[in-house]
């Protein structure tokens, strides 16, 4: 059997709302230690994580592991029944094709419960190792959101910019262009409201604001994300879950058509203008195989010995070769 209770109903709600519009379908792992999940958006280009610890929990009960499968938005539907100070109660006996939401108010006065099907969804759970970035951001949550609603307005792509003057979010777009430099700032009173930035490295990636936009509706979350970046890695907002977990985004760089574009054109012009000298016999591992597949597929053409096919004439007993 698997049983949990959280006095903070809320904070279900606006975990679901942060991922719902990402998300479709997903598998909940329920375990010993926590209630978790792991799930790609349906471009297959963005990765959810999320975890809450159990201790984190007025109850929690966990017989043995299993994976629940839902539907987020209609998750979603039925946590909006809920009021925000409501107790939630999420249950699942073993062996059952549902799970049951009960919706407790402060007062007693008034339970509700709902029961939402279970699906069954097959994925893999991608083994995400810990990793050193070469740039860690850490600034309000609000102010992110904001910078990324901004830019929006202007272009489709954000290039996220750290440097020893600060991190700066720039866009370009058929009306202009737009910077917002956040420089760090450690000596604010409220901690939640300062922006600190570790750097080992510069770093400039390209990111696509409509998914930057859509991992800051995690915002009320909580008051500070966390924006780790490295150039062969891709890059991770996390967000704290009031000290019992966490939600993280995770988002490869996007690479501008400008500039492939551009390298290409480049490289094709240098090609032109370099003189062709003879390769070293030295074949890549494709060319090989190439080579491989094409001798399997063409017959080999034996070369023939080249005639002579001119005219001649024979005059007083030598032959003489007319020239045509």
């Amino acid at each position: 059997m698997f049983e949990l209770r959280l006095e903070q109903g809320s904070l279900l709600k606006k975990v679901m709302e942060a991922i719902k519009d990402l998300v479709n379908d997903a598998n909940f792992d329920c375990s010993a230690t926590g209630f978790s999940m792991q799930a790609m958006d349906s471009s297959h280009v963005a990765l959810v994580a999320l975890l809450l610890r159990s201790e984190g929990f007025e109850h929690y009960r966990c017989d043995r592991n299993i994976s629940m499968g839902i539907n987020l938005a209609n998750m979603a539907k039925i946590l909006k029944c809920a009021g925000n100070d409501d107790i939630v109660t999420v249950k699942a006996d073993d062996g059952t094709d549902s799970v049951t939401f009960m919706f407790e108010s402060p007062t007693q006065d008034k339970i509700s419960d709902f029961e939402l099907k279970l699906m069954d969804i097959d994925s893999e759970h991608l083994g995400i190792p810990e990793a050193e970035y070469d740039a860690i951001v850490r600034m309000p949550s609000a102010e992110f959101a904001r910078i990324c609603k901004d830019l929006s307005s202007i272009g489709d792509t954000v290039v996220i910019s750290v440097t020893k003057e600060g991190v700066k979010f720039s866009t370009r777009g058929d009306i202009g262009t737009a910077n917002i430099v956040c420089r760090q700032n450690t000596s604010v009173d409220k901690p939640e409201e300062a922006t600190i930035i570790e750097m080992k490295e510069m770093v400039s990636l390209t990111f696509a604001l409509r998914y930057m936009n859509s991992f800051a509706k995690a915002t009320p979350l909580a008051s500070q994300v966390t924006i780790s970046l490295s150039s062969d890695l891709p890059v991770v907002v996390e967000y704290k879950i009031a000290e019992m977990g966490y939600i993280r985004f995770y988002l490869a760089p996007k690479i501008e058509e400008e500039e492939a574009e551009a390298h290409v054109e480049t490289k094709s012009k240098s090609e032109a203008k370099r003189p062709i000298k003879p390769k070293p016999d030295v074949k890549s591992e494709l060319e090989t195989n190439l080579e491989v597949e094409d001798s399997c597929m063409e017959p080999e053409v034996e070369s023939k010995p080249q005639l002579d096919t001119k005219p001649k004439k024979e005059t007083n007993g030598e032959v003489e070769v007319m020239d045509v």
